[in-house]
């Protein structure tokens, strides 16, 4: 039982990773979260309004189950399968957080500086929310998937629009570390 309540190292789940990509390839499917936004927006009648949205969404119910296991598989891990270890990180990740007003790095996933009720509630935490979701929102319509889309499912099949999608995400989050976070906090 301690193994499952640890992380699992690369080489475990590194190879659980492919063997889901191989699966998905052997029967022709194509894994990522994001489109699943579109799915539910079908779901909800926004092909009334545009196109993009006029697709049979049916055919992607087994993508919205991946949703809903991540879901559930998120919520059994967070709440049955934790030891509620803190992150690894590095002591100078922590040091260059901490001169930001970060105070509780490394001991919560979700700092309390961008998600606790306080600064969720307040213009500035309101706004980096909202921007950064309609920037998150934007960006993967625009690059035709999410990071996980293109990292995993794109790159597992070779395609180089997702290797030049991840080589803009890393790019995108070395700017956003090294010049635009010191500027907003």
């Amino acid at each position: 039982m301690e193994f499952i309540l640890q992380p699992w190292p690369w080489y475990v789940s590194g190879p659980l990773i492919a063997m889901v990509m191989l699966l998905l390839i052997y029967f022709g499917r194509t894994f990522g979260m994001s489109s699943n936004l579109r799915t539910l927006c079908t779901i909800g009648g926004a092909g009334k309004y545009s196109d993009f949205f006029r697709f049979d969404w049916k055919a992607q119910r087994w993508n919205l189950t991946v949703v809903l296991g991540a879901i559930i598989g998120g919520f059994v891990a967070t709440q049955f399968l934790s030891d509620n270890s803190v992150i690894a990180l590095s002591a100078e990740t922590i040091s260059d957080l901490g001169k930001f007003g970060f105070t509780s790095i490394g001991e919560s996933l979700l700092p309390a500086e961008i998600y606790g009720w306080d600064n969720v509630l307040s213009i500035k935490g309101l706004s980096i929310l909202i921007v950064g979701g309609f920037l998150v929102g934007f960006g993967t319509r625009y690059a035709g998937g999410c990071t996980s889309g293109h990292a995993i499912t794109g790159l597992s099949n070779l395609q180089l629009p997702s290797l030049i999608a991840v080589i803009g995400f890393f790019i995108g989050g070395l700017i956003m570390t090294h010049f635009i976070l010191p500027l907003i906090f």
